[in-house]
């Protein structure tokens, strides 16, 4: 369980993938309508 280790978490920040040991932080609904509200 290293770097190499595509399961492990390190192996994950290693590469700067998600998944399942790693995943993305959820934003809350109020801040993504925000967010698109400005781009549009």
């Amino acid at each position: 369980m290293g770097k190499g280790d595509m399961k492990s978490k390190r192996g994950k920040t290693h590469r700067g993938t998600f998944g399942k040991s790693r995943p993305r932080k959820n934003q809350n609904k109020a801040t993504q309508k925000e967010q698109s509200q400005v781009t549009k």
